[in-house]
């Protein structure tokens, strides 16, 4: 479920003030102390905020940030991402698509697509592709990592081995200017290596806000891919390592080549 509005306000606030009181709230959004409260405990539920004395304070992580918190991240570009990356997909083909709020906005651009065969490890695109007139849409087998519905571990891996699809369509949590595409999880990280191997043509759906972000462990590089599109241009060492490996790069800040 979504945010409300003040909900969205309140974090806000957290980014920018590091620390809420439940009575200024109260006043700034005249609404009850209750309705704050309230408000406080599904974002602290949600992962987005710890609770306070009186208020909340902003979650600090050294790790990955709160999956729900990464929904509202970047989203107009994420959307745009994915729009892209749906248009190379046509009707009647397969795909492997994995945990990450890109990818499950590729699925929501698929929704018009028919006759596809979509196999996933995120519970979150079964749920947004359920209504879409495809030919098959499969979840892998395994554990379900409750914090963000991705299915993970071994079980996981040996369901998509079973696989070999037209397209595999990847996100990630960090990217290296060396051209190194990373995460934080090594069992996500397993899945995705899984979901590139079995695919014909691998797409790498990603912001360059990922460049800001250090994960240590590798699922590719660059050159593995065929395809990455990104809302801006990438760095120049990055630029170069795709060209070199030859992924096509496609920034959807200028025109396609």
């Amino acid at each position: 479920m979504a945010l409300n509005d003040r909900q969205e306000k309140i974090l806000h606030l957290l980014r920018a003030e590091d620390r809420v009181e439940v009575d200024d709230l109260s006043r700034r959004f005249a609404v009850t102390t209750q309705t704050v409260r309230r408000d406080l405990t599904e974002l602290c539920e949600r992962g987005l905020a710890t609770r306070t004395h009186g208020g909340a304070r902003k979650l600090v992580s050294t790790a990955s940030f709160g999956y729900e918190e990464r929904r509202l991240r970047q989203s107009a570009e994420k959307q745009a991402i994915a729009k892209r990356a749906a248009a190379l997909i046509p009707d009647g083909a397969s795909l492997l698509l994995n945990i990450g709020t890109t990818t499950e906005q590729v699925a929501a651009a698929l929704a018009t697509h028919e006759e596809l065969t979509v196999i996933t490890n995120n519970v979150n695109v079964i749920h947004i592709m359920r209504g879409a007139r495809l030919k098959s849409l499969v979840i892998a087998g395994g554990s379900v990592r409750q914090s963000d519905g991705a299915v993970v571990g071994v079980e996981a891996v040996e369901f998509i081995n079973r696989y070999k699809v037209d397209f595999a369509v990847i996100g990630t949590s960090s990217m290296d200017e060396d051209g190194a595409i990373l995460d934080f999880d090594e069992r996500e990280v397993a899945v995705a290596r899984a979901i590139l191997q079995n695919a014909r043509t691998k797409i790498l759906v990603t912001d360059v806000s990922k460049f800001d972000r250090s994960a240590p462990v590798r699922i590719c590089d660059v050159a593995d891919l065929d395809y990455v599109i990104t809302d801006t241009r990438p760095p120049a060492r990055f630029v170069q390592a795709a060209e070199a490996g030859g992924t096509k790069l496609i920034n959807l800040s200028e025109p396609d080549d």
